[in-house]
C-alpha cells in the first residue's frame, strides 16, 4: 500500500486498450516515466498541480480489455506510420509495451452473443480485481476509450441495480460500455467515461457507484472543436453580441471516421458536442453540426466552424475557424490526467460524479443546461479549487 497522504500505486485499466487513444496513452506514459518526452498536453503536470498528492508516472500500472486481438506494438507501429507517435520513442519503450500487452484481456462483444452481459460483467470484474492483486495496487481507475456506441435509451428506465442485472442476464443486446461500467463498479473501481457512450450514465449504475463510495467522471473527452466552443462562446455572451448561428463540420478518418459514419452511432457524439453550445448561447441559436468520414485523413481530425453574430445596430460579426490536429495525441494526455485526478478523488473519499472535472468533457455529468457548468474558464477554476481542497485534506 502507498503513502497514506497519496493515492499510491494506481492501475489504469483501459476499455478499448488496443485502440489509438489507449495505445498513445500507454506509449506516452512509458515515455514520461523514462524522461524521453516532456509532459506537453498534461494538465496535471502544470505548476499549479505541483503540490497536489497525485500518483506519479512511475506509480501507474497499465492493463485493460479489448475485443481486438491485435498486438499493442502493431497498433503503435501503425500510429508511427500515421505520424502520431515518434518512431524512436516507440522503439525505446518496446519493453513497457510488452508488459502492458501481457496485462490485456478479452473484452465483451455484444455482437457475438457468446455470453450474457451479466456473465461478462462478472468476468471483466474478475480481470480488474486480479490485476489489482497481481500488482499490489491501491486502486484501479477504469477508463473507457472504446469506440462510440449508439444511444441506449432503455438504460434510463433501469431504476435499480437489480433491474439492470436482470437485463444484463437476459439475452438482449446491452451496450458493451454498460457491461464494462457494471464490471468496474462490481470490482470497486472508480470509472471514467471518456466516450459519449451510455456507460455509467445509466442511473442504476450511478446510484450503485455512490452507494459503494466510488467516484466517476465523464462524459466524452473534450479535445478540439468543443474545447474551442466552450472557450469562445462565453466571449460573445459577455460582450452582448447576439450569436444567430454556429455551424460546424467535422472531417475525420481512421477508426473514428468509420465508426461515426453510422448515423445511429454519430447521434451520441453529436448530442454530446451540441449540448454545451446550446447551454451557453440558448436553444434559439441555429447550430447545424455534422460529421463526415474522410478515410484519407487517417488520424488527423479537422473541424470547421462558421459563427454569425449580430452587433450594435445590427452590424454583422462573423468568425470562421479551423482546428486540425491528431485527436489521439490530444486525448491521450487527458486520459493520464483523469487517471491521476480520479485516483486522488477516490483516495480522498469522494463518491458519485466528480463534477469538478468538467473541463475535460464535452457533456459533463451534472452540468445539464447550466451555462456556467459548460464555460471552460469556470470549469478550470472549479478544477483548481477542488484539487486545492483535496491537497489540504478533506473530500467534497
Amino acid at each position: 500500500m502507498g503513502d497514506h497522504a497519496r493515492p499510491g500505486r494506481t492501475g489504469m485499466w483501459l476499455i478499448g486498450a488496443r485502440g489509438s487513444v489507449a495505445t498513445t496513452a500507454i506509449v506516452g506514459l512509458a515515455a514520461l516515466r523514462a524522461g524521453l518526452v516532456p509532459p506537453t498536453g498534461c494538465v496535471t503536470a502544470l505548476p499549479a498541480f505541483d503540490s497536489a498528492p497525485l500518483p506519479g508516472w512511475d506509480e501507474i500500472v497499465v492493463g485493460g480489455h479489448d475485443i481486438s486481438a491485435a498486438d499493442l506494438r502493431k497498433t503503435a507501429d501503425g500510429l508511427v506510420a500515421a505520424g502520431v507517435l515518434p518512431a524512436g520513442v516507440v522503439a525505446a519503450v518496446a519493453p513497457q509495451l510488452a508488459e502492458a500487452e501481457a496485462e490485456l484481456r478479452p473484452g465483451f462483444d455484444p455482437a457475438t452473443r457468446a455470453e450474457t452481459g451479466a456473465d461478462a460483467a462478472v468476468r471483466l470484474a474478475g480481470d480488474m480485481s486480479a490485476f489489482a492483486r497481481r500488482h499490489d495496487l491501491d486502486r484501479v481507475v477504469v477508463v473507457d476509450v472504446a469506440s462510440t456506441e449508439p444511444p441506449w435509451p432503455a438504460g434510463a428506465r433501469l431504476l435499480t441495480a437489480a433491474d439492470l442485472d436482470a437485463v444484463l442476464a437476459a439475452d438482449e443486446a446491452v451496450p458493451a460500455s454498460v457491461v464494462a461500467a457494471r464490471a468496474a463498479v462490481r470490482a470497486g473501481c472508480p470509472y471514467v467515461e471518456f466516450t459519449p457512450s451510455t456507460g455509467i450514465s445509466v442511473p442504476a449504475l450511478g446510484a450503485l457507484a455512490r452507494q459503494r463510495g466510488l467516484p466517476y467522471a465523464g462524459a466524452d473527452g473534450k479535445t478540439g472543436e468543443t474545447l474551442l466552443r466552450t472557450a469562445l462562446a462565453p466571449m460573445f455572451a459577455e460582450r452582448a453580441l447576439a450569436v444567430r448561428s454556429w455551424a460546424g463540420t467535422n472531417l475525420l478518418g481512421g477508426g473514428d471516421g468509420a465508426t461515426l459514419a453510422d448515423p445511429g452511432t454519430a447521434a451520441s457524439k453529436l448530442t454530446a458536442k451540441s449540448r454545451g453550445l446550446h447551454a451557453l448561447l440558448g436553444d434559439e441559436v441555429a447550430a447545424p453540426l455534422h460529421i463526415d468520414n474522410v478515410p484519407e485523413l487517417g488520424q488527423t481530425k479537422v473541424a470547421w466552424d462558421h459563427v454569425h453574430a449580430e452587433g450594435f445596430l445590427g452590424s454583422p460579426v462573423t468568425l470562421q475557424l479551423t482546428w486540425s490536429a491528431c485527436d489521439s495525441a490530444l486525448a491521450a494526455p487527458l486520459v493520464l490526467d483523469l487517471t491521476r485526478l480520479v485516483a486522488l478523488g477516490h483516495h480522498a473519499g469522494c463518491s458519485g460524479p466528480l463534477t469538478a472535472l468538467g473541463c475535460f468533457f464535452k457533456d459533463p455529468f451534472g452540468a445539464g443546461g447550466d451555462p456556467d457548468r459548460h464555460r471552460f474558464d469556470h470549469q478550470v477554476r472549479e478544477l483548481h479549487e477542488w484539487v486545492r481542497s483535496l491537497s489540504g485534506g478533506g473530500a467534497r
